[in-house]
């Protein structure tokens, strides 16, 4: 979607977080900007058989996702739930070899993305992206324990458009329509919960 409204084919898009479409400005030479924020898709961890951080035993088997981006992703939110420590600064850009403790001597299994639902039966607890929490029909308030907090840039879905087209009134007319109510009650009615509103 980034390539088709970069070279114009498309006007606007709505599927990507800003850190992605920043990425792929750089890898492209592209000048895609975001007008608006759509949706939270927050990255969790998951378990069938432990509800908190504190419960996670001794030597679990922790999934996190094989690809750079939500991998990195996965490790800062155990470390953002006090499971591991990581390099500073590092951020979503961190890999296994970042971590400086892992006091529960957790071990971690790096999966495809969108295997992690299903390995919940043989691991202790999973990194998931919303997205496969989503086509996996997981419960998120049963299976999850730890979610992303609401500003957290991966989290955030934006409606991005060309830098050119950033002061179209038609298409930040789409972009207000993403802050109505209509549109926040369709989101609640629709996702129940495991996915939000960005605005």
């Amino acid at each position: 979607p980034d390539k088709a409204l970069a070279d114009g084919d498309i006007q606007l898009n709505a599927y990507q977080h800003v850190p992605f479409m920043e990425n792929f400005n750089k890898q492209n030479g592209s000048k895609l900007v975001a007008i608006g924020k759509t949706i939270l898709m927050p990255m969790g961890l998951y378990s069938n058989s432990v509800h908190s951080a504190a419960d996670v035993p001794e030597g679990a088997i922790v999934a996190i996702p094989n690809d750079p981006t939500n991998g990195g992703r996965g490790l800062a939110l155990l470390a953002k739930a006090g499971l591991i420590t990581l390099k500073d600064g590092v951020g979503f850009k961190a890999t296994v070899a970042d971590i400086t403790s892992n006091p529960k001597n957790l071990q971690i299994q790096e999966l495809e993305a969108a295997q992690l639902p299903r390995s919940l039966d043989d691991v202790v607890v999973a990194a998931i992206p919303m997205n496969y929490v989503q086509s996996a029909g997981l419960n998120v308030e049963k299976q999850g324990f730890f979610l992303e907090p609401k500003d957290e840039p991966l989290a955030v879905m934006i409606l991005a458009v060309r830098d050119q087209d950033k002061d179209n009134e038609t298409y930040k007319k789409i972009a207000d329509i993403y802050k109505s109510d209509a549109i926040k009650q369709f989101i609640n009615d629709t996702f129940k919960g495991s996915i939000t509103s960005a605005n």
